[in-house]
């Protein structure tokens, strides 16, 4: 029987017993919820488990920021009545004043693997602040994005806090992996606890890192849905450049464009130029006027992409590959247009956005200089993919 990591501690007595005496503190989300969508800090506490703190990332505990940059602030609980410290707004390392709060912290975010998604970044800030003796546990879920790799590691000169280690755009493993990951990599001492997932199957079919009867359930404000998922590791890149990536519709980085931008030109020069970095998708020509961000009030001409369908293929589709595709073609049919977005990005006040999230100033050059070829920049990804494809290998938790 599939279960979560919340649910596994939580019917595991064993577990249990680890934690009863300590003082503990759980990082969660409004996605932090059982299969019945209990949120864990109330399945904790019903648990009478002594709950002393709790910390929200991004987005704020109950995902009530919109956009990046809008901070969080610390507040306490309404119906618990415990202190709840904000990751993203005075500091986004925890303070000693919040270190001084638990014993283990239970981390329990959904995220959708990808680098750029700061959830991963929040995780590892706690690896790297923990005292002597503190545990960290991670309560795993699901990988929306499944195990699929793609885009270059992240280049350190160029890390922030939508990247903090190098590992690629769509690295391909849950949050516990990661953690595991990262102990490795920076030869951490602190105490890790990965509960698992118990059933899960990343290379299933039809969810392939989602099973299809879990409940979904908005980790941050623009992540409304499964298929958002699946491409953000691609459309992400969109929020360094002046391109809508659809924020102020329903449909958020699914959908993207600029109000000059005819989709159907764009789309036949995506094809003529690399019709297999298009496959296991389909792409659609539309328009929206954003509600607020980028053109507000105006009409966009847009694409959106379904993979949604039969004719997805979750080994095929490689949004990252997709995005940077549209980028040149942006370049290419609208040579006046403004693409890149300047700094300050996510607290960086010089680096270009495209840059860090991207991990390199390789993207922006190859598309801004017009005559690199769509092998040149697969000649790069590819390198870096190989080599995740066997460093991450030994902390892979599910077959």
């Amino acid at each position: 029987m599939f279960q979560l990591g919340i649910e596994r501690l939580l019917s595991d007595q064993n577990l249990q017993k680890r934690l009863r005496g300590k003082r503990l503190a759980l990082l969660g989300h409004p996605a932090s919820v059982t299969q019945q969508l209990t949120h864990s800090l109330d399945a904790l506490i019903a648990k009478d488990l002594n709950v002393t703190a709790a910390f929200g990332p991004q987005h704020g505990m109950r995902g009530e920021k919109q956009d990046n940059m809008i901070e969080s602030s610390d507040y306490r609980d309404p119906i618990h009545h415990i202190p709840v410290f904000s990751l993203y707004g005075e500091v986004r390392k925890p303070t000693a004043q919040m270190l001084d709060a638990f014993d283990i912290i239970l981390i329990d975010l959904q995220d959708v693997g990808c680098r750029i998604y700061t959830f991963l970044t929040t995780l590892f800030y706690i690896l790297d602040a923990v005292r002597p003796g503190q545990e960290v546990w991670v309560l795993d879920r699901p990988n929306p994005a499944g195990r699929p790799i793609e885009g270059n590691k992240l280049d350190m000169n160029f890390a922030s806090f939508v990247g903090a280690a190098p590992v690629p755009m769509r690295h391909g493993l849950t949050l516990g992996e990661a953690a595991l990951w990262y102990k490795a990599y920076k030869h951490l001492s602190v105490i890790l606890e990965i509960v698992t997932m118990s059933d899960y199957s990343p290379n299933q079919p039809s969810g392939y890192g989602w099973p299809t009867w879990l409940s979904w359930v908005n980790p941050s404000p623009n992540m409304p849905r499964l298929s958002t998922a699946r491409q953000y590791a691609g459309t992400v890149l969109l929020e360094g450049t002046r391109v809508s990536e659809g924020r102020g519709t329903t449909l958020p980085l699914e959908n993207f464009g600029a109000p000059q931008f005819d989709g159907h030109k764009i789309i036949n020069y995506m094809k003529e130029t690399g019709a297999d970095w298009l496959k296991g998708c389909l792409l659609r020509v539309c328009n929206y006027e954003p509600t607020f961000h980028k053109f507000k009030g105006q009409l966009v001409g847009a694409i959106q992409v379904h993979v949604d369908g039969p004719y997805y293929n979750h080994q095929e589709f490689k949004p990252y590959r997709l995005v940077c595709s549209y980028l040149r073609a942006v370049h290419y049919l609208y040579p006046d247009f403004d693409l890149w977005l300047p700094p300050p990005y996510e607290y960086e006040k010089e680096k270009m956005p495209i840059d860090i999230l991207s991990g390199n100033s390789y993207l922006r050059q190859w598309v801004s200089s017009g005559d690199g070829t769509l092998a040149d920049l697969e000649n790069v990804l590819r390198k870096d993919e190989l080599s995740w494809q066997t460093e991450r290998t030994p902390y892979l938790l599910y077959s």
